[in-house]
Order: C-alpha cells, then sequence, then structure tokens
C-alpha cells in the first residue's frame, strides 16, 4: 500500500497511529513503505540501509523475490486450513527442517514466543509423566530473554526488565544461574530440575556467545542427570550465526529447539524440534495452535529456506561477521565487539549507544540499542563488504557527529 493511495500526509498517518494504537514501542520517525534486499524506503523514496531486518527476521532479504512468489501462489490455492487436513507446504517444510538440522519432529506455532511456550510445555509435561509430578523445574540463564508470554517470560532472567514488572508473580518452576558459568548452573540443579534453557547466543542480555566449555558441559551434564538440554534459537537460528543452528557451532545437538524469525522469510512462523523420546510428551489435546504450521507461511518458509541453501547463507554470515567486527573494532569509542556470524554487539566506552541509533537513523541506517551502552545489529544474511564498509562508516560518522 502507497501512501500517496491513502489521500494522507506522512504526518497524518503517524497521529492516526498515535490515536489509535497501544505503543510499547520507541518508534522511528518515518513511515516504511517499501522494502527490498537490504534497504528500507520511507515514503518520501529516502532508502535506509536495513541492519535491523525486522529484528533478525527477513535474513533472505526484504521481500525476497522467492518468498514473495510463494506467498501469492500459496493464498491463491489454500489460505487457511487448521491442523485437520495435511498440508502440503507444512509437511514439506517439516521434512526440510528436520533433515537439515539433525531433529526428528517438529511442532508448529506462529511465533518465538509461542516456540519457547511450547518448549516448556514439552519438557515439564515429558518430566512429571517419566519422574513424577515434582520433576517440572528448569534452569535458565541470568539476562536471558525468551519472550513476553507468561511461561517465557518467567523463563527470561530480568527480574528487573520492564517486560516482568508489574504482572504479579511469575511463573512457578524457574531458577536462574549466570550465563557461561557451569558450576552455577550445576549448583542450580536439583532433583526436581527437568532441564536446563538457553540461548546458545544472548540477544537481548547484551550479544553475549555461549563458550565452547559451557555448551559441551551442559550437554554432558544434562546426559549424567536424565535431564534435557533445551536450546532457544528464535533469533539465532538459520543461518545467523554462521551455521544452520548456533548449536551446530558447538558440535552438540539439544533435546529440543525453538526457531522462528528467519525461519519465515518475512512471514510469521515458529516451531520446536525434539528427539523422537522427548516428543511422546505431546498428545492429542495436550497442546494445540490454530494457525501454527499456517499454510501461506510455511511456503514461505520452505522458500527462504531454499534460498539459505543456495546462496550459502550461514557461509556468507560467517564471513561478513568476521569483516563487519574487524570493522567495528577500528572505530572510536568501542569497549569491545562481540557476537557471533551476523549478530553482532557493539559495547561502547564514554558515549550512549541510545543516542548512536537515534544519530545513525538520521544518517540513515537502522539499528537498535540495548540499554545506554551496546546497539546490536542483525542485517539480512545476503549482506556484502560494500553494505559492512557503508554501515561501518555510517556508524563513525555518528559517533564523531555525538562526540
Amino acid at each position: 500500500m502507497k501512501l500517496k493511495d491513502t489521500g494522507l500526509t506522512a504526518e497524518q498517518l503517524k497521529a492516526k497511529a498515535s490515536k489509535y494504537i497501544i505503543e510499547t514501542y520507541e518508534r522511528f520517525d518515518f513511515v516504511a513503505e517499501r522494502a527490498d534486499g537490504v534497504y528500507v524506503y520511507g515514503a518520501d523514496g529516502e532508502p535506509y540501509l536495513d541492519f535491523y531486518a525486522g529484528i533478525a527476521v527477513n535474513s533472505v532479504g526484504n521481500c525476497n523475490p522467492k518468498v514473495v512468489k510463494a506467498v501469492q501462489e500459496q493464498a491463491a490455492e489454500v489460505m487457511q486450513l487448521f491442523n485437520y487436513p495435511f498440508s502440503i507446504p507444512q509437511a514439506l517444510l517439516a521434512e526440510k527442517v528436520c533433515t537439515m538440522i539433525g531433529m526428528d519432529k517438529i511442532f508448529f506455532q506462529n511465533t518465538g514466543t509461542e516456540a519457547n511456550e511450547a518448549m516448556i510445555k514439552m519438557a515439564r509435561k515429558y518430566g512429571v509423566e517419566k519422574y513424577g509430578p515434582t520433576r517440572y523445574n528448569i534452569v535458565t540463564a541470568a539476562d536471558s530473554f525468551h519472550g513476553r508470554t507468561f511461561g517465557a517470560m518467567s523463563a527470561t532472567g530480568q527480574p528487573d526488565n520492564a517486560c516482568q514488572i508489574g504482572f504479579g508473580g511469575m511463573t512457578p518452576g524457574f531458577t536462574y544461574a549466570p550465563f557461561n558459568d557451569l558450576e552455577a548452573f550445576k549448583r542450580a540443579c536439583t532433583k526436581d530440575t527437568i532441564a536446563i534453557m538457553i540461548e546458545p547466543v544472548q540477544g537481548e542480555g547484551g550479544v553475549h556467545p555461549a563458550t565452547q566449555e559451557f555448551m559441551t558441559g551442559l550437554r554432558k551434564f544434562c546426559d549424567e542427570n536424565e535431564m534435557l538440554l533445551l536450546l532457544d534459537e528464535v533469533q539465532t537460528g538459520w543461518c545467523r550465526t554462521g551455521k544452520t543452528m548456533s548449536f551446530m557451532n558447538y558440535g552438540i545437538k539439544p533435546d529440543i529447539v525453538s526457531m522462528a524469525k528467519a525461519l519465515g522469510g518475512g512471514m510469521p512462523i515458529g516451531a520446536i524440534c525434539a528427539t523422537e523420546e522427548v516428543s511422546k510428551a505431546f498428545t492429542p489435546g495436550s497442546h494445540g495452535t490454530t494457525f501454527g504450521g499456517h499454510p501461506v507461511c510455511c511456503a514461505a518458509a520452505l522458500a527462504a529456506v531454499e534460498e539459505m541453501e543456495e546462496k550459502h547463507l550461514a557461509e556468507n554470515a560467517a564471513e561478513m561477521g568476521a569483516y563487519f567486527m574487524s570493522k567495528l573494532k577500528a572505530l572510536p569509542h568501542i569497549k569491545e565487539v562481540r557476537g557471533q556470524g551476523l549478530l553482532v554487539g557493539v559495547e561502547f566506552d564514554g558515549i550512549n549507544a541510545v543516542d548512536v541509533k537515534h544519530k545513525c537513523f538520521e544518517n540513515k541506517l537502522l539499528i537498535t540499542a540495548i540499554g545506554n551502552s551496546i546497539i546490536r545489529m542483525v542485517p539480512p544474511l545476503i549482506i556484502t563488504k560494500v553494505d559492512c564498509d557503508k554501515a561501518a562508516d555510517i556508524i563513525n560518522k555518528s559517533i564523531n557527529e555525538l562526540s
């Protein structure tokens, strides 16, 4: 839809949004009218280099032609089914995902937080049915982020974060331990612990990758204590970190892994994949979804995954991530650059990250900030060295203008 077709000016449209939409976001002050590749265009035609990608969603590029074609064709055939009939794109996507990441079973959802809810439910039900009524506790990481629905919010290890404040007590059954501290996780587990749940890279927590020792140690500890290892790969999954899934960087395999964001190529989809044994915890009536596995979203996801394979986007993420981080380390006011693949965080010293974000927006680069000290960048995985150079130049210019 074009702004000119509405008969409204940009300011009038923004006024309508402010009047009728419940705002929980700090808006970028422009009307996004079109997106293509690594750019988002305002209604005035101005291009913005997109290192935000719908928060790690548009990994195969904004409005990827193959994804758009898949959406259009499927919408004209079957738009929505619910999960009683068999769905062609759903079955094909299920096989593709499970085969590519080495898991046995998949359950489709709509979003990342729903996927994490399903993962928590499956683990708890598995524990209670196999070991008894008290075996449902889960240990997660301090400073983690798992979503905004109640179970996922309760699993989030940020009790002082606005996402948890003011809602009353959290869902019981969660304990937190410091990220990358294997011994602390071991101490946090009790006879009633059924699982450990972490992000391989903490995104909202400041872009902190797990260490090899931590990941290998958790897998071994879970195996030795008949516990499950749950990995939240909503943000890290689907080629973002240099492998199809981040857990592949560590040479381990989870019992359940959640995913969303990039899987849909821009359409809303989430899922969990589990081992055959653990998946048996879900039986008819124990979990369900109206829109999960939506035919149009599954068709989009299948096209997106095929694009990732054909264009070797995992390899590109590894190469461009290393190149981009090397460029960022040379900029002023940089305390640390960290990340995995094209999930990149920059921690500043002596300058406010939120101010950097706003100044970058003025200079036509879209990024986000975590607190006042860190910016996070999750660009489309199709970016080139030219795009990395341009982003680094804009960040450098923005820092210098603020200084």
